[in-house]
Order: structure tokens, then sequence, then C-alpha cells
């Protein structure tokens, strides 16, 4: 009998399954490409994503230096695949974890971590990352005031990306033979893309490295004019990609080009994936495949493509995965019009706003001047807010010194942004009078238009 410590596959925990994920061939969703694409797919990993490579490494790492002690509690802010990760990682060590998400994240991956013994904090997602209720800046104040406690710091702590140097890197190289001319990858901490990515480059420096990012991300024009531009940041859905700032773990140097993807390209190609290919996986990989589809024409026969499929779809089943979440977010095909008919005749100007340190009467006499009926509210030209008149005349009504205060403190929630393609019947349900208009995003020609539920109605 062959002894078990020798046996194929066995391991004394669950930290020896992380890594050699297995790369399948696809088939139907990459009909039109060329060449010929294989993804590797994260999902066969013990939390169900590439994070675990990275967490166990930066534990490890942490260990070695001394940063991580027996007893010790992991702390990070995270989208959800490398709480888990870590979680694991901390479960076999003997460590506490507390992590802190947005609230945009599903919440099977807040319930996941919860599961595995984490304290989760749900922080806003729409504010800057200095913000002191940001995930952020709340992960680093806790590790400030929590004993014996070490930040992984995903973003900037450069075992992240050396992870993928030492083992998803090797492992595509081996699977492949060596014939990978291409890697496209989700951007977001920059760990994957940039690791995988460096050790691929110094075995065949001809390999193309192709960045996905999303709209409401600095990625793209920040690699192709190096300006951080604020006016790119603005709320997007998709998961685990984009930033709205630069992590170190993101080397532009190895990424020869970003291409991004909208938020509703990304939700339906994720479940297109799981039709046509049978593989399970989360928004990323949506990402990913939409944003190959897009730069196909770079790829020619005989050529070997990879896209890293990051996660697994049960962390979507109450979004992408559910179809009247799908229907709330305009992302199904409806009969009728779209939005797109109903911009179509409007001037394309910037957005006219008013920033929230002006008074409440400066933003009345804007919304006067442009015949508004509401405004969006700014932060450095980031929108952050709203106001409606009915709801500046109300308060004003009740205390008439409002006129004089900034207009933050009495600002609404801001206009939520839509895909130029959403059906008009699905922009209806989303006016309401706590939410009046909508604005409308032409992502690839970088035009914004306000609708208000009288151009909807002129619509229906």
């Amino acid at each position: 009998m062959v002894p078990l410590a020798m046996a194929q596959n066995v391991h004394d925990n669950i930290l020896g399954a992380i890594g050699n994920t297995p790369l399948i061939r696809l088939n139907r969703i990459t009909q039109g490409v060329r060449a010929t694409v294989w993804a590797k797919v994260e999902t066969f990993n013990p939390g169900n994503s590439i994070k675990d490579r990275m967490a166990l490494k930066m534990v490890e790492d942490a260990e070695k230096k001394g940063l991580l002690k027996p007893g010790g509690t992991v702390i990070e802010g995270t989208s959800g695949n490398t709480g888990m990760g870590l979680a694991i990682a901390a479960i076999v060590k003997g460590y506490k974890c507390i992590f802190t998400t947005t609230d945009k994240q599903s919440k099977e991956k807040v319930d996941a971590l919860r599961a595995f013994g984490a304290e989760v904090i749900v922080c806003p997602t729409d504010v800057d990352p200095e913000d002191p209720r940001s995930y952020y800046s709340v992960s680093s104040r806790l590790e400030r005031e929590t004993p014996n406690s070490w930040k992984a710091n995903q973003y900037d702590n450069r075992s992240n990306a050396q992870a993928h140097y030492e083992s998803t890197g090797p492992e595509l190289w081996a699977q492949t033979e060596g014939k990978i001319d291409h890697l496209v990858v989700g951007v977001g901490t920059g760990g994957t893309i940039c690791g995988t990515g460096k050790y691929l480059k110094e075995k065949k420096p001809g390999i193309k490295v192709w960045g996905i990012d999303t709209y409401g991300s600095v990625f793209k024009k920040y690699k192709e004019t190096g300006v951080f531009d604020k006016h790119e940041i603005y709320p997007y859905v998709t998961e685990g990609i984009g930033e709205d700032f630069l992590p170190e773990n993101v080397d532009f140097s190895v990424i020869d080009h970003f291409e991004k993807v909208t938020d509703r390209d990304a939700a339906m190609m994720t479940r297109e994936i799981v039709r046509a290919e049978g593989i399970w996986v989360g928004n990323s990989a949506g990402s990913a495949i939409a944003g190959l589809m897009q730069i196909k024409d770079n790829f020619k026969e005989g050529e070997n493509v990879v896209v890293i499929f990051h996660d697994h779809g049960t962390r979507y089943l109450g979004k992408m995965f559910n179809p009247d979440w799908m229907r709330s977010m305009g992302y199904v095909d409806v009969d009728g019009g779209t939005a797109r008919s109903l911009v179509k005749n409007k001037k394309v100007t910037d957005v006219v706003g008013v920033e929230d340190t002006e008074t409440v009467a400066s933003a009345v006499l804007r919304m006067r001047e442009n015949d508004f009926s509401q405004i969006p509210v700014l932060r450095s030209g980031r929108i952050v807010g709203s106001l409606s008149e009915a709801h500046v005349y109300s308060r004003m009504i009740d205390d008439p010194k409002v006129r004089e205060q900034p207009v933050r403190a009495i600002m609404q929630k801001p206009f939520r942004y839509v895909d130029i393609e959403t059906p008009v019947k699905l922009l209806a349900s989303m006016i309401s009078p706590e939410s009046p208009a909508v604005l409308v995003r032409d992502f690839p020609a970088n035009q914004t238009y306000i609708l208000t539920g009288y151009d909807v109605l002129a619509g229906l």
C-alpha cells in the first residue's frame, strides 16, 4: 500500500489544495475568435477563488517577518474573495479575522465570510478611499485599535503579486507548454495580472498582457495618459475589478493595454458563460470574456489566449443569477425603446452640478439658471449626492436658515447610473419621488445625460 504522504492529491490540511487548477478550453462562448481560448478556472481552489493563492502567501510572509504572531488577528478590507482565503488560512493557523467590505458586494460573500467565523463590517461604497467611513480607512483604524493584529493590505502588499509569480505564472507556462501568446485578466489589486504577467514575459517577452477594467475605474486612462483623473470615478456595479486609486501591486509596465467593459455587458456575459460552457463563474469572469471579445481582432489563428476565471458563481446568486435583480438593473431585454432613444435629441454637455461645499442658495440659483428640477451634488468633480427642487423647498420652509448651509447638509442620495441600452419600460420603475432622475451613461462615447420622469413618460 502506498503511504498516504506519498499518494497523489493527499494533504495534511486544506491549504495544500490551493493551486494547480485546471486549464479548460472554451468552445462556444468565444465563437468568432481566431485564436484558441483557454480558461484558467480558479474556482477549484478551496475558497473557490484565485485569492486563496495570495492570501496564504501574505499570511506566511507576515509570519516569517514577525508581523503576524500566534493568537493574532488578521484584518483586511476585502470584496469577499481575499477575505475567504485569509479566513481559511486563519482557521488552519489559529488566528482571528476581522474584515471590512462595501455595501455593493453580494450578500452571499458576506454570509460566506461570517460562516468561516470572521467578523464582517459593511461600509459605504461611494466614498473616497481617504474618507474615514471607507472600507480601506475602517480596516486601517481597526488595525491601530486591535492588539496583536496585522492588516494584510492586499493592494500594496507585494506578497500578493509574488504569489502569482511563484504559482499561477509557472502553472500556465507548464500547462500551455510555453505556447501562450496572450493573457487576459480583470484588474483589481493588480496582483494576479502583474505577478503572472511578469513571470510569463520573462519566459517569453512577446506575450501580450491585456487588463480588463470597468467604467468608473481609473486604470485605463492612467495607463494611457499618466493622469489620475477623478472624473473617471463614479459608482459601478461590477465586483472584483477596477479601482478609484492606484494599488502598488498594479505594475503598469507589465500590462500592455486596458479594455473597459460596461456593468451590463459584464453581468450578461457572466450568465452566458455558464449556459455556453457549463463553467459556473462570477462577475469578473463575465467582464474578462466581454473584454476579450471586444479585443478579439488582436488575436491570430494558431495563437493561444488564456483568460483567468477568478471566482465562483455561487457568490452572485442574489445578483446576475437572479432574474429579478437583472430586471431591476435594466440588464434584461424588454420590448420597446431604450434610453438611447430618449437621449438622441438631447444636447451633449457636461453634467451640470453643484459642489457639496456650496450653499443651498447657490444650488437653488444653479437649478433656476438651467431650468432644472433636480441637480447632482459633486465633491471634487465626483457625484456624491443629489438635490431635488421639492426637497430643497420643503427644507427651506421648515427652516429658512437652510439657505446658508452647505449643500452636503441636506443632499439626497446620488442619482443612479444606468446603461444607455436600458429599456425605457425598466427606466420607469427606477424613477420615484425619492429618486426623481437617472444618469444615463453612454460608456464608449464617454457621454452622460440626465433623464427625468417627464423624459421617461414621453418615451412611454
